[in-house]
């Protein structure tokens, strides 16, 4: 006995490359350009302003990225105030100092902390650094080896400073990418070779590269880097501190440690435990925190306005198409005479909505996608804080996923009214 309940595996493949249907498709979406044109325009702008705007809040993320690339974002900066309370006899507005032998006791009595790097500041002054016949005016800092830990700096020549530097107060220095440029020739190798920093000879050992945009203390670019114990010793600075860097365990709010670095200074240094000016600080993590959040709120907005708009767009292709249903209503009609199921009727309204909303959907897309590469090109070749907008492929998928649901959703009301034309109602319809 023949199986009449049997279908072919293939059918839906057939159903698929089916080109009557195709042209079927075609013939109704150009039978008025005019109106599919429009209405596909509302679908071709939405799509375009979403990748436009997603493309933007990636090269606004990627840009501040950028920026502070190779800094620690769990990081903290503690510096000297004058004391804002008076204190077992001692009156407010008093100055005091930072020292080296704060140094071990908080880095022993607050095990949260992961590098602590103090920082020492030199006086600039006119032409403050020279070699043979050539000089320039910049910025000198002492450094702890664990700074570059926190600041990252690229050493495009030589080495940065390290520990036996430090111990045995050796007179050399990494200088940046503009000091470079001032007192050597274009050719020249500076290392091993001699400049002179106030009158005191130092030998180069690296050149440096700032990779973040954050600085502390002038330009790093314009910036001669000593030892921290050398600097203290060749230019008589005692034992004070003007700066500490501190990074946090990881795991570890930067919070807890700035809190407990407060404490330890306070006690140490005679200030009042309710003194809320005298320990000057900024916690970065905080800062990068709000930054993000920012981020977040940009992706958001620009995703809830970009859909908005896509959405305002297959709103109009959904009552274009109950208009098309609503002008083809005999032929439905005499479809649904000669045999045409229910299924056969919505398959034909679906394919037309989503057709004609892939196809201006899909122009968007592609139209945003070029506009990208674009402004790309015209931003590429500089420090800028707009870089690289382009979207990546699983957001074009997840775009093309979301013009599949609203070219479904769009063509579901008018399928659903056309199903419902009863055959001999819509033949005397004239």
């Amino acid at each position: 006995m023949k199986n009449t309940n049997f279908k072919s595996p293939f059918a839906g493949f057939r159903v698929f490359f089916d080109l009557d249907r195709w042209q079927e498709i075609w013939i109704t979406i150009t039978h008025n350009k005019s109106r599919s044109v429009l209405t596909a325009f509302g679908v071709f702008w939405g799509m375009f302003m979403l990748v436009v705007m997603v493309g933007a809040g990636v090269a606004l993320q990627r840009g501040m990225s950028s920026q502070i690339e190779g800094f620690a974002t769990n990081s903290c900066f503690v510096w000297t105030e004058l004391t804002a309370e008076p204190y077992k006899g001692l009156k407010k507005g008093r100055k005091w100092d930072l020292l080296n032998d704060d140094i071990p006791v908080l880095i022993n009595k607050i095990p949260e902390i992961q590098y602590l790097a103090p920082v020492l500041f030199g006086n600039g002054g006119a032409n403050n650094v020279t070699r043979n016949d050539k000089a320039g005016s910049f910025g000198v800092k002492g450094n702890y080896p664990a700074y570059n830990k926190i600041d990252e700096s690229k050493m495009l020549k030589g080495r940065y400073i390290n520990d036996i530097d430090i111990a045995e107060n050796r007179k050399v220095c990494v200088i940046g990418e503009r000091v470079l440029e001032v007192l050597f020739p274009k050719n020249e190798d500076p290392i091993g070779k001699n400049i002179q920093v106030n009158g005191i000879y130092f030998q180069v050992i690296g050149v440096a590269q700032h990779t973040s945009d954050i600085n502390i203390g002038g330009r790093s670019e314009e910036t001669v880097i000593l030892p921290f114990s050398t600097m203290q010793q060749a230019f008589n600075q005692g034992n004070v501190v003007h700066f500490l860097a501190v990074t946090a365990q990881p795991g570890v709010k930067v919070k807890v440690i700035e809190d407990k670095i407060r404490e330890v200074l306070k006690a140490r240094h005679s200030i009042s435990p309710d003194d809320k000016k005298a320990v000057g600080g900024m916690n970065i993590e905080d800062q990068f925190t709000m930054f993000l959040y920012l981020g977040i709120g940009i992706a958001s907005l620009i995703w809830i306005v970009g859909l908005g708009t896509l959405l305002a767009g297959g709103i109009g292709v959904s009552n274009i198409m109950l208009v098309t249903v609503k002008e083809r209503t005999k032929e439905i009609g005499i479809r649904r005479a000669l045999g045409a199921t229910p299924r056969n009727i919505i398959q034909q309204i679906l394919s037309e909505s989503i057709i004609l909303t892939l196809i201006a959907g899909v122009s968007g897309l592609m139209f945003g996608v070029g506009l990208l590469s674009l402004a790309g090109m015209a931003l590429s070749g500089g420090d800028q804080f707009f870089k690289d907008p382009q979207i990546s492929f699983s957001v074009a998928l997840g775009a093309l996923f979301i013009l599949l649901v609203i070219g479904t959703l769009a063509g579901f009301i008018p399928a659903n009214r056309a199903m419902n034309i009863k055959p001999i109602e819509a033949i005397r319809e004239e």
